[in-house]
């Protein structure tokens, strides 16, 4: 009797969903992203004026 193979291989059709997937991650990450935190001692014109952005606070 032949010994079976029993490791588990990728066929083609597995390989191809997992590359057509990676674009819906894309758009999954763009949604999810943290939004940059600007440092509280920061630069900002308001009106023509330039204060700390600590100071609007």
């Amino acid at each position: 009797m032949a010994p079976t193979n029993t490791t588990p291989r990728a066929t083609r059709r597995t390989i191809l969903q997992a590359l057509l997937s990676i674009p819906a991650f894309a758009l999954f990450a763009a949604h999810a992203a943290p939004s940059r935190k600007q440092p509280a001692d920061e630069l900002v014109e308001v009106n023509g004026w330039i204060l700390k952005r600590s100071e609007l606070a």
